[in-house]
C-alpha cells in the first residue's frame, strides 16, 4: 500500500506570536476558566491545549501532556474548514469554477468507466462544499466513516470516490463524507497548479505568520483535503480569530468576507449532536449564541463566537476511538465567563 506521505515546513524557531491580555481586561471572568481547566485535569486525560481568544487578544493558554505553544496538533476533520477556506480564495481569485458550475471537466482524468454518469449533472463545488454530492456512502452517528478505511488502502483516492455509486434522492442533501473534502483538495491541484498544502502557505498560513505547520498528501501526491494537517493551537486561533473578523488579519484582507458569510452560514440541514452545515463547517446556537465551529476527531475544535467577539481552541490525542467531547466545558462553564 502507498502510505501518505507527511510534508513539513520551516522548524520551530519560536512560539508564535499572538497578542496577550488578561481575562479581567477582555471582560471575562476568570474563575470559570480555571473551572473548565480543573474539569480537564480531572476528566479529559487525552487533552493537549485549551485557548480562549476574546477582543482579539489571548486571555487564556493552558497545556497538557506534555504539550506547548510550539506543538503540531494533528486536527483531524478540522482540516476541512481549512480546505474550504482555500477554495473561497482560489474561487475569489478565479482560480477555481463556479459553485455551481460541473466538475466532471476538471477531474476526467480520474474517471474509471464505471463512473456513474450522474456525476456529469451532480458534482459541483457548492455540493462538495456542502457534503450533498449523493455519493453512496455510510456514516455513524458520532461521524464514523466505515468506508474510508477502504479508501485510504486504495493506491488511487481520486478514482476510488469518484467510482462511487451516487444516490439521486441524496444528492443535495448533507450527509457526512470527507472524500467530498478531499476532492476540493484535488480541484485546486487540478486548477491552481499546485497542491493546497503550498496553496495554503501562499494564500493562507504566509498572511497569518503561520511558518510552521505539516500537512500529509495522499498517495496521488494530492494534498489530503478531509484529514492530514498539523497546527499549533496558537495558529489554530489564528486562523479562527482571522474568520471571526471577516477574513481580516492586522487589518488587511487575506480570507474574502463574502466566502465567509456563506461558509459559516447555515447551508443545509445537519445532524443535532454537532449542528447545522455551512461549507465545511458546523454552525448552529450552543446558550443561546451563535457559533461555528472546525471540528476533528478526538477533540480538536475550532469554535467562533461572533456576537461574543470570542474563540476557543481546544486539542487532544488524535489517535483515540473513544473520547469526550469538550464541548460540555463550553456550555457549563467558558461561555457564561463571558455574559
Amino acid at each position: 500500500m502507498n502510505r501518505p506521505v507527511l510534508l513539513l515546513s520551516s522548524p520551530p524557531l519560536h512560539t508564535p506570536a499572538f497578542p496577550t491580555s488578561s481575562p479581567e481586561q477582555e471582560v471575562v471572568r476568570p474563575e470559570p476558566l480555571e473551572e473548565a481547566h480543573a474539569q480537564i485535569l480531572r476528566r479529559y486525560p487525552k487533552m493537549r491545549s485549551f485557548l480562549v481568544v476574546r477582543h482579539g487578544r489571548l486571555i487564556y493558554e493552558r497545556y497538557y501532556n506534555e504539550a506547548g505553544p510550539g506543538t503540531l496538533h494533528d486536527l483531524r476533520s478540522a482540516t476541512k474548514s481549512i480546505t474550504s477556506t482555500l477554495a473561497g480564495i482560489a474561487v475569489s481569485r478565479r482560480e477555481l469554477p463556479g459553485l455551481d458550475e460541473p466538475l466532471m471537466p476538471y477531474l476526467r482524468d480520474y474517471a474509471r468507466k464505471t463512473t456513474d454518469p450522474l456525476l456529469e449533472e451532480v458534482l459541483t463545488l457548492r455540493r462538495l462544499l456542502t457534503m450533498s454530492t449523493g455519493f453512496r456512502w455510510q456514516t455513524g452517528k458520532t461521524l464514523g466513516e466505515p468506508l474510508i478505511h477502504r479508501f485510504h488502502r486504495s493506491r488511487a483516492w481520486t478514482s476510488f470516490a469518484l467510482s462511487l455509486p451516487v444516490d439521486a434522492h441524496m444528492a443535495g442533501v448533507f450527509q457526512y463524507r470527507s472524500i467530498d473534502s478531499h476532492l476540493i483538495s484535488v480541484l485546486i491541484s487540478e486548477c491552481c497548479g499546485t497542491d493546497a498544502y503550498s496553496y495554503a502557505r501562499q494564500h493562507l498560513f504566509g498572511p497569518l505568520g503561520i511558518e510552521y505547520a505539516a500537512w500529509s498528501s495522499s498517495p496521488e501526491a494530492h494534498t489530503m483535503g478531509h484529514i492530514g494537517l498539523y497546527l499549533t493551537a496558537r495558529d489554530m486561533a489564528k486562523f479562527g480569530l482571522c474568520c471571526l473578523n471577516k477574513g481580516l488579519w492586522q487589518n488587511r484582507p487575506v480570507i474574502p468576507e463574502a466566502w465567509l458569510e456563506q461558509a459559516l452560514t447555515r447551508q443545509l440541514d445537519g445532524y443535532p449532536a454537532f449542528g447545522d452545515y455551512g461549507y465545511q463547517w458546523w454552525t448552529g446556537r450552543m446558550c443561546g449564541q451563535p457559533f461555528s465551529c472546525a471540528h476533528g476527531h478526538g477533540g480538536q475544535q475550532i469554535y467562533l463566537f461572533p456576537e461574543l467577539d470570542a474563540v476557543v481552541v481546544f486539542t487532544a490525542d488524535s489517535k483515540v476511538s473513544r473520547w469526550r467531547n469538550p464541548r460540555s466545558l463550553l456550555q457549563q462553564h467558558i461561555l457564561g465567563s463571558m455574559e
